[in-house]
């Protein structure tokens, strides 16, 4: 088991899904990833606690996170539907990465993507996006964004209000990180880097849904 207690703000970095992603920005979130492990998933010490969030899933219907995903094996993502780079290369990676699962184990897992751009991802939005981006199994959320921020944070992830960069475009703040919560326990207890491969993804899935540390 790869060993990560959880450290001080400074541990990972925002990332910032289009020009300013160049240059970095302000680290933020509060995981550390146990060097030269050689594996993508760091274990954690002390799981964290799904979030107690309702937000609006794309049909536009509430969706109570920890309820509806309570039993299966989850992984939470936040991004937004503009990004050019970091999140759909996420969905993407994991959406390929389940294709190589049995249908059974499939159709356990939960992927769930929450938008930290609530004010242009719409549930309507999110219906289009998700399916090209990732796969139409992937659950969509948005809703108010102080709530959104406040679910991250409790998950040891940064976000920040979208903001525009120099050049005009909207821009949005956030951890990369994607969380995964054990069908057992309901707790997240790895947590995966943006530079997750498809290959790396599909080596530890199986064990994700088991509920078994990769």
């Amino acid at each position: 088991m790869i060993a990560a207690a959880l450290a001080t703000a400074s541990a990972l970095a925002l990332t910032a899904c289009g020009p300013e992603s160049e240059t970095g920005s302000s680290p933020v979130a509060d995981v550390s990833v146990a060097p030269g492990s050689g594996k993508p998933g760091t274990v954690l010490d002390r799981p964290f606690e799904k979030p107690q969030i309702v937000l609006t899933d794309t049909t536009g219907k509430p969706y109570d996170l920890r309820a509806r995903t309570k039993g299966k094996p989850t992984l939470v993502y936040f991004g937004y539907t503009h990004c050019p780079d970091v999140c759909p290369l996420t969905m993407s990676n994991i959406a390929e990465a389940m294709k190589q699962l049995p249908k059974a184990d499939r159709d356990k897992l939960e992927v769930v993507f929450v938008t930290t751009d609530p004010e242009r991802d719409t549930p309507a939005e999110l219906a289009k996006w998700l399916p090209s981006a990732g796969d139409p199994s992937f659950v969509g959320l948005s809703g108010e964004f102080a709530k959104i921020q406040a679910g991250a944070r409790q998950l040891g992830i940064g976000i920040d209000p979208p903001s525009k960069d120099k050049d005009g475009k909207v821009v949005s703040m956030h951890g990369a990180q994607v969380l995964a919560f054990s069908p057992k326990t309901d707790r997240g207890y790895v947590v995966y880097g943006e530079n997750t491969t498809v290959e790396e993804y599909a080596k530890d899935l199986p064990k994700l849904i088991r509920g078994e540390n990769p």
